[in-house]
């Protein structure tokens, strides 16, 4: 059956049935159809459409079939133009010629644009919650090793010694802030579009702010045309998802390097690795490298319905189908995604020696032996020039921060002190830096009771 068709002389031909077929992805958006069409039959009834009876026929008739679409052998060879066609004529088949009435003063327009903002406000709930979880057993990781020293890098150079918490602790504030971006997306999403027709507004009297509180929508949309030409929402979606795919690829990146026998910082578990077809001794972190590639399909998306957007005339047109594919996808990307690399997390374990090794060997500690100085008197500048000096000096010597005396630093300039030695271990200039945000122990303990108390207030 068509929704349409009253004005052609002949029906499609096959090879265009075919070609715009969208019910094989579409379908994704059944349980929202049905939602979104019970709320539209109490409206109908609102306006004397439908009367009581109708109306309860109508909801139970759809009630069943949520149920039944459960099966996945329910859209097998259905041939049905799309998702809202087959609910149509699902319902047809349960309550006969009333079924007709269900669609009056509706659009597809504005029924697609209601569907998809209620599976998308499902789907950015369900990633937050993955979000969170993530980031708990980031917190939970941080609190195993929380005095592990490691050194930060810039340039992929060691740069200064900062505690394993404090390094996590970055990746909790990128997921934060992903958090907050998910939160404003969906604030856009959370707007209902019923009653605006394909472009001009219903001409029935509907309560738009009755069918949206019934659904749970924050507010109704302002232009009706807007509602039929408007996919920002789900833009919004995909600029958030891509930036949160951003943050998880530099956290594999990252521990596909410290896990790697040159770093030997992380064991990766057995559970989220692989081996090699060819060399026995390969322990591959194919979850991680995975997670890294899924990036790009995301990414894409996002691209994609930009340029299917970018030349439209008002309001819809049939170019907006192409929407659903990309959003649906990078949707399951992500949610994916979130789940591998919090069971990552949560089994991979820090070997600590490594990393202080490489902390206490590099001259990581170069810049606490400047600042010691700045605060002792020594202008930064020269201060900077001394403490380069002697890394320069230490490494034609081959000389390590631990090989130094506190009457070699004195001999070496006068500038310093003997007491300025113990700067030479790394812990001891952490120390130093107490800012909120440093990496200063005392501080990154305070930061990671914060972090949890902010998670708490987040799954609220």
């Amino acid at each position: 059956m068509k929704l349409w068709g009253g004005r052609f002389e002949q029906g499609p031909s096959e090879v265009f049935e075919r070609f715009s077929e969208s019910l094989h992805f579409d379908k994704e958006l059944l349980s929202a159809d049905v939602r979104g069409s019970q709320a539209f039959a109490r409206a109908l009834e609102r306006v004397g459409i439908l009367d009581a009876a109708d109306r309860a026929r109508l909801i139970a008739a759809f009630d069943e079939i949520s149920r039944e679409a459960k099966d996945p052998a329910y859209f097998a060879d259905a041939g049905d133009e799309d998702v809202h066609t087959l609910v149509i004529r699902k319902l047809k088949e349960k309550a006969g010629g009333l079924a007709d009435k269900i669609h009056t003063g509706r659009s597809r327009n504005e029924q697609v644009s209601l569907d998809t903002r209620l599976w998308l406000r499902d789907t950015i709930d369900g990633t937050r919650g993955l979000l969170r979880a993530l980031m708990r057993a980031l917190m939970d990781c941080a609190n195993r090793d929380r005095d592990a020293v490691i050194p930060g890098y810039t340039h992929l150079r060691r740069a200064q010694p900062v505690l394993w918490a404090h390094y996590l602790l970055a990746y909790f504030e990128m997921f934060a802030r992903d958090l907050e971006r998910l939160e404003q997306a969906r604030a856009r999403v959370n707007v209902m579009p019923l009653g605006s027709g394909a472009l001009a507004g219903s001409g029935f009297p509907f309560d738009r702010e009755a069918i949206a509180a019934e659904l749970g929508f924050a507010a109704v949309t302002r232009n009706s045309m807007d509602v039929s030409a408007d996919r920002d929402f789900a833009l919004d979606y995909l600029y958030a998802a891509s930036v949160l795919m951003l943050h998880l690829s530099r956290l594999c990146e990252d521990w596909i390097l410290y896990s790697s026998d040159e770093f030997r910082w992380l064991e990766l578990a057995d559970g989220v690795t692989s081996g090699s077809s060819l060399m026995p001794q390969k322990k591959n972190p194919d979850s991680l490298e995975l997670i890294r590639g899924k990036c790009g399909r995301v990414f894409g998306a996002m691209n994609s319905l930009f340029m299917t957007l970018k030349g439209l005339p008002m309001t819809y047109n049939r170019d907006m189908q192409e929407d659903k594919e990309p959003l649906f996808d990078a949707a399951a990307q992500v949610k994916a995604s979130l789940e591998m690399m919090r069971v990552v997390v949560e089994t991979a374990r820090l070997n600590p020696g490594p990393p202080r090794q490489a902390a206490e060997e590099s001259w990581a500690v170069a810049t606490d032996l400047a600042e010691a100085l700045a605060r002792a008197g020594t202008p930064f500048h020269q201060a900077h020039q001394i403490a380069g000096k002697l890394v320069l000096h230490s490494i034609q010597l081959g000389k390590k921060p631990s090989d130094w005396t506190g009457a070699e630093l004195e001999q070496f300039a006068p500038e310093f002190t003997k007491d300025m030695v113990r700067l030479m271990n790394p812990t001891e200039g952490m120390k130093t830096r107490t800012v909120r945000g440093g990496t200063a122990p005392d501080t990154v303990a305070a930061a990671l009771d914060e972090a949890a108390r902010r998670l708490e207030d987040l799954a609220r």
